[in-house]
């Protein structure tokens, strides 16, 4: 019983007891016989007076199938269990209210996503933000969570199977590990690709062997970087291969895709090609959110109703609803809403079956540009067709062949976003939203070593930014700070400052603010642009500042900054309100951009602020 998980442990022994130190969560032991004491038995088993099972959220999707009205999986996690139980006992009660039972998304902190033995003083810089702490999870449950709403825990990153073996001492009856597959930041965090590939295999492994059910991959996390439909399919399914050879029984195995509700035939399109191809038996379906949300919060309320009507016309298992925030981790007063307005959508919305023609033509676009990317990754000579995608297939492969074609085709450039964040991948594509709401490649920029009549490519003018020498003397250092991989934002700013003529020393994500200010020294760079999405802004934005004096060159350097100050909505308001009524000293940078900021006001305000001081 448990004979991989224990072997993981003993494999990864100091990891985990780097965990366990990084995080004070005790965690399971190894003794000097290689017996393992701490690890809990797998499920079914009983948990604080019920018996949890990731079969329990396999039910719940089923009943979805029954129904016609998918499950809620709303997202709400806080600082403390004790915060994170009172919150979502108001999401309790509304589904209470409205006679159904939800499926909460425990969200975990940043810190996770960073391996506790490589990392460790990245964890340190973001203690306890961005979620619930491991030691919170097992409280949570103890004070109640799941007893009633099964749940399960983000765990993505460098090293998500500790996370998992944590969950599963918790009591969370599921988790979510995608993006196992695909390029985002190295699945949030410091290591190679191959590295984020076979640690998120053994984190399919666990959950197999312990009955755990588990999000496998993400579509939702592809889009956000500007992938496409077909990119996100074909690495979906690369991950479901994954998931066969762990042993994962499909029935505890779900993909997560978005709905953008800007063309409903094309979300439909979109569904359809991943039921007819996904192994896994659930379908978990996120609203795309707005990059820049409009003021007006009841505009985008709007936005995500019209996303939950995919949803519920597309036949999703599950369904995570969207409360209408421009920052922050919701409150549960605000999900609970969301909760509402998504149920009074489901029951309000006829299910009917649409047979535009569109929809057909669109789901093939995606199917042939997913068994294209297949046909380059898996190395095939002949192409694949949509039904050879089955559990038979995937095992013909050896785990170690699957994860070095997977890892070959990410450093060769078939597996390819615009954004893709890991350093170690080649990055060449380039897509485009069309009128019709979908992203597709520029003609050029297809993914490298994949068939370019295969992928949809856009027929619409599209003006591709030359790669020419910065025309003035200026330079920006650009960087997420902290235990912080969302790059979407710096990457915008990154691409307003090089259209503009300036040079961009661009670190990416995941930095300490002492090695930002070191960097801009050593580069003699004019500016430092810094952000954190996590709400750290208040902790990590003076401590560059602080190294640039101690270096003798705040005087020389512009300081700006992005993302949350807080990352409660409540206290990010307050601060916001602070920065309007007394400036941005108190944070120790000399301007201050949030969500929402026109990136050219960036720019403009730099360009002014340097020729102020004398520095152009």
């Amino acid at each position: 019983m448990q004979e991989r998980t224990k072997q993981i442990i003993v494999e990864d022994y100091d990891r985990v007891a780097a965990y366990e130190e990084a995080f004070s969560a005790p965690m399971p032991k190894v003794g000097k016989d290689g017996s393992i004491d701490g690890l809990p038995a797998p499920y079914p088993r009983e948990v604080c007076g019920v018996t949890r099972s990731g079969y329990r959220i396999y039910e719940l999707g089923q009943q979805a199938v029954e129904t016609g009205i998918p499950i809620q999986n709303p997202i709400l996690g806080r600082l403390t269990a004790e915060e994170t139980y009172k919150e979502s006992c108001e999401m309790y009660e509304m589904a209470e209210k409205l006679g159904t039972k939800i499926f909460h998304f425990v969200h975990s902190e940043a810190t996770r996503h960073i391996d506790p033995l490589a990392g460790r003083e990245l964890i340190e810089q973001s203690r306890g933000k961005g979620g619930i702490t491991p030691m919170g999870e097992r409280k949570l449950v103890e004070l109640g969570g799941g007893s009633v709403h099964p749940m399960r825990i983000n765990a993505t990153g460098d090293t998500p199977h500790l996370s998992i073996i944590n969950a599963l001492i918790a009591g969370f009856d599921g988790t979510d590990i995608g993006p196992v597959i695909h390029v985002h930041f190295g699945g949030r965090g410091i290591h190679d690709y191959k590295t984020k590939v076979v640690n998120g295999f053994k984190a399919l492994e666990i959950c197999a062997e312990n009955k755990m059910f588990v999000q496998i991959e993400s579509h939702k996390h592809l889009n956000n970087i500007g992938g496409t439909d077909g990119m996100g399919l074909a690495m979906c399914l690369l991950a479901e291969g994954l998931g066969v050879l762990s042993g994962l029984p499909k029935e505890l195995s779900a993909l997560q895709m978005n709905v953008a509700g800007y063309n409903l035939l094309a979300d439909l399109a979109v569904m359809k090609a991943f039921r007819e191809t996904m192994w896994s038996k659930s379908l978990i379906v996120v609203p795309e959110t707005f990059q820049n949300p409009p003021p007006d919060l009841i505009a985008e309320a709007g936005h995500f109703a019209r996303m939950a009507i995919s949803a519920k016309l597309g036949k999703a298992n599950f369904y995570r609803p969207k409360a209408a925030e421009s920052v922050g981790i919701p409150t549960g007063g605000s999900m609970a809403k969301a909760i509402w307005a998504t149920h009074n959508v489901f029951e309000n919305t006829v299910q009917i079956d649409i047979q535009d023609p569109y929809i057909e033509v669109r789901k093939n676009e995606i199917l042939d540009e997913a068994m294209a990317v297949l046909k380059s990754t898996l190395q095939f000579e002949r192409s694949l067709a949509p039904d050879e995608i089955n559990e038979k297939f995937w095992r013909q492969y050896g785990v170690d062949d699957l994860v070095n074609k997977v890892v070959t085709a990410g450093k060769a450039g078939v597996l390819d976003c615009p954004r893709a964040g890991g350093w170690d991948l080649k990055r060449h594509v380039l897509t485009h939203r069309d009128k019709d709401g979908i992203k597709r490649y520029v003609p050029g920029f297809t993914p490298l070593g994949v068939d370019e009549t295969k992928v949809a490519v856009t027929q619409e003018a599209v003006e591709v930014p030359k790669v020419e020498k910065p025309t003035k003397k200026n330079k920006l250092v650009l960087a997420t700070v902290g235990a912080d991989a969302h790059v979407m934002g710096v990457n915008i700013i990154k691409e307003a400052f090089e259209k503009s003529g300036f040079e961009v020393i661009y670190l990416r994500g995941m930095n300490l603010p002492e090695t930002v200010a070191e960097v801009a020294a050593e580069a003699k760079a004019d500016m430092i642009g810094i952000s954190n999405l996590l709400g750290m802004g208040m902790v990590l934005f003076p401590r560059v500042d602080q190294r640039l004096k101690e270096l003798g060159l705040r005087d020389d350097v512009i300081l700006m900054a992005g993302g949350r100050v807080a990352e409660k909505e409540e206290e990010h308001a307050f601060y916001e309100t602070k920065m309007k009524q007394e400036g941005t000293d108190f944070l120790g940078v000399d301007a201050f951009f949030g969500p929402g900021s026109d990136p050219k006001a960036c720019v403009n305000w730099a360009e002014a602020e340097l020729e102020r001081r004398g520095l152009q």
